[in-house]
Formats: structure tokens, sequence, C-alpha cells
């Protein structure tokens, strides 16, 4: 089996109704533009909030890892 390097990047999802569905639209979104994704990791949850304190949006930050095929 061949040597393989990933690279890793943060990417930050969102959504209006859930963390599950704010970490799948950073996944899809990358997955448009990037090949070879490999794993990705939430390493934070948060919320924005009105000035209410109301939740306006769930938020997910991921790493996500691809392989590199740079030269």
């Amino acid at each position: 089996m061949a040597e393989s390097v990933y690279k890793i990047i943060e990417l930050v999802g969102t959504s209006k109704e859930s963390w599950e569905k704010a970490s799948a639209a950073a996944v899809n979104r990358a997955s448009k533009s990037l090949r070879d994704l490999r794993v990705a990791e939430v390493v934070q949850l948060d919320l924005q909030l009105d000035a209410k304190g109301k939740i306006e949006a769930y938020r997910a930050k991921l790493k996500v890892s691809f392989k590199f095929e740079g030269a």
C-alpha cells in the first residue's frame, strides 16, 4: 500500500434546526469542492443568539480531512 498524506481544514456549518444539520451542511458543502474526504471531527458546538437570547442558529465547527494530492 502506498503512503498517503492528508490535509486537515476547519469548517463551520450552520443550521436553524440542529447541530447535526449544521455538521451535515459543512460536510456537504466541502464535498462539492474537495475530493477524497476521509474524516470529519466535530470539535466545537455553539449557538448564535438574538438580542433576547433566542436561538437563531446552531453552529458546528469541524476538522475535515481529505487526501492531499499536492506536488
